[in-house]
């Protein structure tokens, strides 16, 4: 309302003042780091990139100068400060390039370091992020293999920010019946730079358990080097204590939790086979440029599986179709952007009549209808309905994942779910869905793998002696690496104690023999000597 002079009056004037200030401290917010964006950008440019453009992927270049978020997370890691942030962004790209991570895959890591179960990705703490452990006990600190073991973990965060974009992690320093072999503070520093700088706003928190008292002399010294955001991120727990950040179930026994997760590692191809239709064909709805890549990966990846076509069975009851229907999300679900998916990790398999058939379990936690469609590496082995479907918001459905045949699950098949989410005009009919997927950008989509496995209480005497054959070599093939990896972090552990046996021993035989030399000088002088 207007005074006679043509003012507001003060009641309106506070009262519009409260919406329009924060609208436009947000508008001028958004431009303001739309003009830092920019300037990084040109600034990298002109003094990083023009006298250096060899040391840096131009895939990478390509990727910083297109993504707003990973400018974002680097000028917040470096609180806007600009000379921080270039010299964090040269570092990272040059980072990448020497360990070629975007070409990386598991043939580039040595199949001992994969197989030891050193570190892996497994469970979610109570927020939700993803674990990322390193059982420390397992790592045996030599400099010939450090190199490897630096590209080593660079594959388990490169591989988990391609399958989960967006999602922390919180990293788990297992410390449990560490010996002085194990102890590498070089290496624990380099995967705690690795969020710092290389993976900026990747990391949730480290859970430092049970950190032997061996340690805090080393460990003071690395905490100097590192900056205040770093040591804020590190919490130190004990057993009692790690149940407060991750749940029961997502804790190993010794942790005091229920997970029976034993590692093991099949490799992860990446080759997963066109969506299995309901005609029994491999859907055609991919685009020109999937096939692509399809290729390219089939020729550069050796494990990789020859296309190959699977036929539903024509007789399958049309009325089996899954029921969509909201569900309670299960304990054990993978939480993504857009489906929460159970189970989390693995579908399990037996032989029994009713063990040769597995449920997924999906649940929409978006406010749109999000299309789903399903790939595997083993087409021929798998019988899968509905293979490309949707749901609608605040929905949930089921999936069935059933054996061909005679057919029996090895540790190498896989599942990958991907699912995008669609405008709220459409159906998710069978016509929409076909074009829904020629044109959805690669980055909105989240996709999530399933391996398989066969249950532990089998009886393999149930079985052709072949099968069998093949499953004992298979799992032997997966465990003889992490045995020896494992014998040989025991055997330099036994060695150190020897060494520290023989130098108490010396000290002793020193000690007695001083004493008996005092002792037989006290016998002929009569006296002690001073």
């Amino acid at each position: 309302m207007l005074t006679k002079k043509g003012v507001l009056n003060y009641p309106n004037s506070c009262f519009l003042a409260v919406f329009i200030s924060p609208c436009i401290s947000t508008k001028q917010r958004d431009r303001d780091i739309q003009k830092k964006r920019e300037e990084t950008r040109k600034r990298f440019v002109i003094e990083y990139a023009q006298d250096s453009s060899d040391s840096y992927d131009a895939r990478d270049m390509d990727r910083l100068w297109k993504d707003d978020v990973l400018v974002d997370s680097y000028l917040e890691c470096s609180h806007f400060v600009m000379e921080n942030t270039l010299k964090m962004i040269s570092d990272s790209l040059q980072w990448r390039k020497e360990f070629k991570l975007n070409d990386i895959n598991e043939s580039s890591v040595q199949k001992g370091l994969l197989d030891s179960g050193m570190i892996y990705l497994h469970g979610y703490d109570k927020e939700g992020n993803k674990l990322f452990w390193f059982r420390v006990r397992l790592h045996v600190k030599d400099l010939k293999m450090l190199t490897e073991k630096k590209r080593y973990v660079a594959f388990w965060l490169e591989s988990h920010v391609r399958r989960e974009p967006g999602t922390p992690l919180t990293v788990i320093f297992d410390m449990s019946e560490v010996g002085l072999g194990s102890i590498d503070m070089e290496f624990i520093k380099y995967i705690i730079n690795c969020f710092h700088v290389y993976y900026p706003k990747l990391l949730a928190k480290m859970l430092m358990y049970e950190m032997p008292w061996i340690m805090n002399a080393a460990w003071k010294m690395v905490k100097a080097m590192l900056s205040q955001e770093v040591v804020d991120t590190l919490v130190f727990v004990s057993k009692s204590e790690i149940q407060d950040h991750v749940e029961r179930e997502h804790l190993l026994p010794s942790m005091g939790g229920t997970d029976p997760f034993k590692f093991s590692y099949p490799p992860f191809p990446d080759d997963f086979q066109n969506p299995i239709s309901e005609t029994g064909q491999e859907d055609d709805a991919e685009t020109g440029e999937d096939d692509l890549e399809t290729k390219d990966t089939l020729e550069q990846n050796p494990l990789a599986l020859k296309p190959r076509k699977v036929c539903f069975a024509e007789d399958w009851d049309k009325d089996c179709t899954s029921t969509w229907k909201a569900s309670r999300r299960p304990s054990d679900a993978f939480k993504g952007t857009l489906l929460h998916i159970s189970p989390a990790e693995e579908l399990r398999f037996g032989l029994g009549d009713g063990e040769k058939r597995c449920l997924i379990s999906l649940s929409n936690v978006t406010r749109n209808r999000v299309a789903f469609k399903v790939r595997t590496t083993a087409p021929e082995k798998y019988r899968v309905k509905p293979s490309n479907s949707s749901c609608g918001p605040g929905t949930g459905g089921t999936i069935t994942v059933s054996l061909y045949g005679g057919s029996l699950c090895c540790p190498q098949d896989r599942f990958l779910i991907m699912a995008a989410e669609m405008d709220l005009s459409s159906d998710g009919g069978s016509a929409d869905l076909a074009q829904f997927w020629k044109g959805v950008p690669k980055p909105k989509i989240m996709m999530h793998r399933l391996r398989c496995r066969m249950r532990e209480n089998l009886n393999l005497a149930l079985s052709p002696v072949t099968d069998r054959s093949y499953r004992m070599e298979s799992i032997g093939r997966q465990d003889v690496h992490a045995t020896l990896f494992q014998l040989m972090a025991s055997s330099s552990r036994l060695e150190e104690n020897m060494d520290r046996c023989l130098r108490w021993q010396k000290v002793l035989t020193v000690l007695v023999t001083v004493l008996t030399a005092l002792s037989f000088s006290t016998i002929y002088t009569g006296e002690w000597p001073l």
